[in-house]
Protein backbone atom coordinates (compact mmCIF):
# COMPACT_ATOMS: atom_id res chain seq x y z
CA UNK A 1 0.00 0.00 0.00
CA UNK A 2 1.24 3.38 -0.84
CA UNK A 3 1.42 6.03 1.86
CA UNK A 4 2.36 9.78 1.73
CA UNK A 5 1.92 12.37 3.48
CA UNK A 6 2.33 16.26 1.94
CA UNK A 7 2.63 19.08 4.19
CA UNK A 8 0.66 22.58 3.40
CA UNK A 9 2.38 25.19 0.79
CA UNK A 10 3.77 27.64 3.00
CA UNK A 11 1.91 31.34 2.95
CA UNK A 12 -0.84 29.68 0.76
CA UNK A 13 -4.74 30.04 1.24
CA UNK A 14 -6.34 26.88 2.12
CA UNK A 15 -9.01 25.32 1.54
CA UNK A 16 -8.93 23.07 4.89
CA UNK A 17 -11.02 24.28 8.14
CA UNK A 18 -8.21 24.21 11.02
CA UNK A 19 -11.35 24.02 13.62
CA UNK A 20 -13.30 21.14 11.64
CA UNK A 21 -10.20 19.26 11.28
CA UNK A 22 -9.27 19.71 14.66
CA UNK A 23 -12.63 18.19 15.55
CA UNK A 24 -12.49 15.34 13.62
CA UNK A 25 -9.16 14.00 14.35
CA UNK A 26 -10.01 14.43 17.86
CA UNK A 27 -12.54 10.95 17.24
CA UNK A 28 -10.36 9.76 14.64
CA UNK A 29 -10.20 6.71 16.73
CA UNK A 30 -13.86 5.72 16.20
CA UNK A 31 -14.00 5.82 12.66
CA UNK A 32 -14.55 1.88 12.46
CA UNK A 33 -17.19 1.55 15.52
CA UNK A 34 -20.37 1.15 13.51
CA UNK A 35 -22.36 2.39 16.88
CA UNK A 36 -19.99 5.20 17.92
CA UNK A 37 -20.18 8.73 16.84
CA UNK A 38 -19.27 7.71 13.51
CA UNK A 39 -22.90 6.13 13.25
CA UNK A 40 -24.81 8.19 10.91
CA UNK A 41 -21.94 7.70 8.31
CA UNK A 42 -21.91 3.48 8.79
CA UNK A 43 -26.15 4.03 8.10
CA UNK A 44 -25.99 6.13 5.30
CA UNK A 45 -23.17 4.21 3.31
CA UNK A 46 -24.96 1.67 1.84
CA UNK A 47 -27.08 4.34 -0.11
CA UNK A 48 -23.64 6.35 -1.21
CA UNK A 49 -22.12 3.43 -2.29
CA UNK A 50 -25.32 2.27 -4.41
CA UNK A 51 -25.71 5.60 -5.89
CA UNK A 52 -21.56 5.96 -6.58
CA UNK A 53 -21.69 2.08 -8.10
CA UNK A 54 -24.91 2.90 -10.40
CA UNK A 55 -24.10 6.43 -11.74
CA UNK A 56 -20.51 5.62 -11.95
CA UNK A 57 -20.80 2.48 -13.71
CA UNK A 58 -23.58 3.78 -16.52
CA UNK A 59 -21.64 7.29 -17.09
CA UNK A 60 -18.74 4.74 -18.07
CA UNK A 61 -20.82 2.15 -19.74
CA UNK A 62 -20.00 -0.43 -17.42
CA UNK A 63 -22.18 -3.06 -15.52
CA UNK A 64 -23.46 -2.22 -12.28
CA UNK A 65 -24.32 -5.66 -11.37
CA UNK A 66 -20.99 -7.07 -11.87
CA UNK A 67 -18.60 -8.45 -8.93
CA UNK A 68 -16.45 -5.64 -9.33
CA UNK A 69 -18.08 -3.24 -11.33
CA UNK A 70 -15.48 -0.37 -10.65
CA UNK A 71 -12.71 -2.25 -12.15
CA UNK A 72 -10.42 -0.43 -14.19
CA UNK A 73 -11.31 3.23 -12.63
CA UNK A 74 -8.99 5.06 -10.65
CA UNK A 75 -11.17 6.86 -7.80
CA UNK A 76 -9.99 10.05 -5.40
CA UNK A 77 -11.93 10.02 -2.37
CA UNK A 78 -11.48 13.62 -1.04
CA UNK A 79 -11.80 13.94 2.80
CA UNK A 80 -11.51 9.89 3.11
CA UNK A 81 -11.96 10.70 7.27
CA UNK A 82 -10.65 6.84 8.36
CA UNK A 83 -11.58 5.09 5.18
CA UNK A 84 -14.99 3.78 5.88
CA UNK A 85 -16.10 4.81 1.92
CA UNK A 86 -12.95 3.88 0.49
CA UNK A 87 -12.75 0.43 1.21
CA UNK A 88 -15.88 -0.92 0.19
CA UNK A 89 -15.50 0.95 -3.43
CA UNK A 90 -12.02 -0.62 -3.67
CA UNK A 91 -13.46 -3.90 -2.75
CA UNK A 92 -15.79 -2.92 -5.89
CA UNK A 93 -12.66 -2.67 -8.34
CA UNK A 94 -11.62 0.93 -8.35
CA UNK A 95 -8.07 2.24 -7.66
CA UNK A 96 -8.37 4.17 -4.71
CA UNK A 97 -6.65 7.13 -3.55
CA UNK A 98 -7.84 9.07 -0.18
CA UNK A 99 -6.52 12.13 0.80
CA UNK A 100 -7.30 13.86 4.24
CA UNK A 101 -6.58 17.35 5.67
CA UNK A 102 -6.28 15.47 9.16
CA UNK A 103 -2.96 13.49 9.85
CA UNK A 104 -4.53 11.03 12.29
CA UNK A 105 -7.56 10.20 10.28
CA UNK A 106 -5.25 8.79 7.25
CA UNK A 107 -3.20 7.18 9.96
CA UNK A 108 -6.46 5.32 11.12
CA UNK A 109 -7.30 4.80 7.61
CA UNK A 110 -3.85 2.94 6.11
CA UNK A 111 -3.99 0.98 9.73
CA UNK A 112 -7.55 -0.47 8.85
CA UNK A 113 -6.57 -0.78 5.08
CA UNK A 114 -3.77 -3.00 6.23
CA UNK A 115 -5.73 -5.15 8.47
CA UNK A 116 -7.89 -5.71 5.55
CA UNK A 117 -5.55 -6.68 2.83
CA UNK A 118 -6.55 -3.76 0.55
CA UNK A 119 -4.06 -1.59 -1.32
CA UNK A 120 -5.27 2.00 -0.86
CA UNK A 121 -3.14 5.24 -1.75
CA UNK A 122 -3.92 6.74 1.52
CA UNK A 123 -2.36 10.80 1.43
CA UNK A 124 -2.28 13.25 4.28
CA UNK A 125 -2.71 16.24 1.73
CA UNK A 126 -4.88 18.90 0.73
CA UNK A 127 -6.93 18.56 -2.51
CA UNK A 128 -5.10 21.99 -4.05
CA UNK A 129 -1.94 20.53 -2.97
CA UNK A 130 -2.55 17.01 -5.14
CA UNK A 131 -4.05 19.15 -8.24
CA UNK A 132 -0.98 21.01 -8.07
CA UNK A 133 0.85 17.59 -8.62
CA UNK A 134 -1.04 17.15 -12.27
CA UNK A 135 -2.98 14.31 -11.09
CA UNK A 136 -5.95 13.34 -12.66
CA UNK A 137 -9.08 10.77 -11.97
CA UNK A 138 -11.71 9.24 -13.65
CA UNK A 139 -14.09 9.51 -10.43
CA UNK A 140 -13.60 12.54 -7.49
CA UNK A 141 -15.88 11.97 -4.72
CA UNK A 142 -16.82 14.81 -2.27
CA UNK A 143 -18.72 13.38 0.12
CA UNK A 144 -19.64 14.95 3.15
CA UNK A 145 -17.11 17.38 3.36
CA UNK A 146 -17.96 20.99 1.09
CA UNK A 147 -19.92 21.74 4.33
CA UNK A 148 -16.70 21.68 6.39
CA UNK A 149 -14.09 23.52 4.06
CA UNK A 150 -12.87 26.94 4.68
CA UNK A 151 -13.20 28.05 0.63
CA UNK A 152 -15.68 26.33 -0.94
CA UNK A 153 -14.97 27.85 -4.39
CA UNK A 154 -10.98 27.38 -4.32
CA UNK A 155 -12.34 23.76 -3.01
CA UNK A 156 -14.47 22.77 -5.95
CA UNK A 157 -11.83 24.37 -8.26
CA UNK A 158 -9.14 22.05 -6.91
CA UNK A 159 -11.77 19.31 -6.82
CA UNK A 160 -13.41 19.75 -10.64
CA UNK A 161 -8.97 19.78 -11.56
CA UNK A 162 -8.86 16.19 -10.44
CA UNK A 163 -11.57 15.08 -12.29
CA UNK A 164 -9.94 13.83 -15.73
CA UNK A 165 -11.91 15.19 -18.78
CA UNK A 166 -15.02 12.47 -19.67
CA UNK A 167 -14.61 11.87 -15.94
CA UNK A 168 -16.94 11.95 -13.17
CA UNK A 169 -18.18 13.79 -9.28
CA UNK A 170 -20.01 12.42 -7.04
CA UNK A 171 -21.12 15.09 -3.70
CA UNK A 172 -23.23 14.51 -0.87
CA UNK A 173 -23.38 17.33 1.29
CA UNK A 174 -26.35 19.34 3.22
CA UNK A 175 -28.96 21.52 2.38
CA UNK A 176 -29.11 25.04 3.96
CA UNK A 177 -32.61 25.26 4.79
CA UNK A 178 -35.06 25.38 8.05
CA UNK A 179 -35.65 21.55 7.85
CA UNK A 180 -32.07 21.12 7.79
CA UNK A 181 -31.04 23.17 10.76
CA UNK A 182 -33.77 21.32 12.71
CA UNK A 183 -33.22 18.34 11.51
CA UNK A 184 -29.44 17.94 10.61
CA UNK A 185 -28.29 20.50 12.93
CA UNK A 186 -30.58 20.80 16.43
CA UNK A 187 -31.72 17.60 15.56
CA UNK A 188 -28.72 15.20 15.12
CA UNK A 189 -26.46 17.64 17.83
CA UNK A 190 -28.33 18.39 20.90
CA UNK A 191 -31.82 16.50 20.81
CA UNK A 192 -30.90 12.27 19.48
CA UNK A 193 -27.06 12.93 20.17
CA UNK A 194 -26.52 11.36 16.68
CA UNK A 195 -23.18 13.84 16.46
CA UNK A 196 -21.20 15.91 18.91
CA UNK A 197 -22.65 19.27 19.29
CA UNK A 198 -20.28 21.52 16.94
CA UNK A 199 -20.34 19.51 13.92
CA UNK A 200 -22.04 21.20 11.75
CA UNK A 201 -22.20 25.04 11.30
CA UNK A 202 -25.68 25.72 9.20
CA UNK A 203 -24.40 28.89 7.33
CA UNK A 204 -22.04 26.25 5.58
CA UNK A 205 -24.28 23.98 4.68
CA UNK A 206 -24.57 24.74 0.63
CA UNK A 207 -27.86 24.75 -1.29
CA UNK A 208 -28.21 22.80 -4.48
CA UNK A 209 -28.30 25.82 -6.74
CA UNK A 210 -25.29 26.99 -5.31
CA UNK A 211 -23.20 23.77 -6.01
CA UNK A 212 -24.47 23.50 -9.23
CA UNK A 213 -23.08 26.82 -9.80
CA UNK A 214 -19.91 26.16 -8.47
CA UNK A 215 -19.37 23.71 -10.26
CA UNK A 216 -20.40 24.75 -13.41
CA UNK A 217 -18.17 27.04 -12.98
CA UNK A 218 -14.62 25.00 -13.14
CA UNK A 219 -16.15 22.92 -16.04
CA UNK A 220 -18.36 20.68 -13.99
CA UNK A 221 -22.32 19.87 -14.75
CA UNK A 222 -24.14 18.57 -12.23
CA UNK A 223 -26.42 15.95 -14.49
CA UNK A 224 -28.49 14.69 -11.57
CA UNK A 225 -29.43 15.17 -7.85
CA UNK A 226 -31.17 12.92 -5.58
CA UNK A 227 -32.11 13.19 -2.33
CA UNK A 228 -31.20 10.90 1.01
CA UNK A 229 -34.32 10.79 3.37
CA UNK A 230 -33.99 8.94 7.07
CA UNK A 231 -36.85 6.72 7.98
CA UNK A 232 -36.64 6.68 11.47
CA UNK A 233 -39.36 3.42 12.29
CA UNK A 234 -36.49 1.32 10.18
CA UNK A 235 -33.48 3.22 10.81
CA UNK A 236 -32.81 3.00 7.68
CA UNK A 237 -31.77 5.91 4.64
CA UNK A 238 -33.44 5.61 0.82
CA UNK A 239 -33.04 7.74 -2.13
CA UNK A 240 -35.74 10.35 -2.98
CA UNK A 241 -35.46 12.19 -5.93
CA UNK A 242 -38.40 14.40 -4.55
CA UNK A 243 -36.43 15.42 -1.23
CA UNK A 244 -33.46 17.79 -1.59
CA UNK A 245 -34.19 19.17 1.80
CA UNK A 246 -31.87 17.85 4.29
CA UNK A 247 -28.68 15.63 2.76
CA UNK A 248 -29.09 15.06 -0.84
CA UNK A 249 -26.34 13.39 -3.83
CA UNK A 250 -25.54 15.22 -6.72
CA UNK A 251 -23.15 13.62 -9.84
CA UNK A 252 -21.69 15.77 -12.48
CA UNK A 253 -19.74 15.24 -15.33
CA UNK A 254 -16.83 16.81 -17.04
CA UNK A 255 -16.84 17.17 -21.09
Amino acid sequence: MTTQTTPRSPGRQTTADDGDVARFQAIADEWWDATGKFRPLHRINPVRIAFIRDRVAAHFGLDSGAARPLRGLSLLDIGCGGGILAEPLARLGAKVTGIDAGEKNVAVARLHAEQMGLDIDYRHVLPEDLADLGRTFDVVLNMEVVEHVADLDAFLAASADMVRPGGCMVVTTLNRTLKSLMLAKIGAEYVLRWLPPGTHDWRKFVRPSELVRGLAGHGVEVTHLEGMVFNPLSDTWRLDAHDLDVNYLAFAAKG
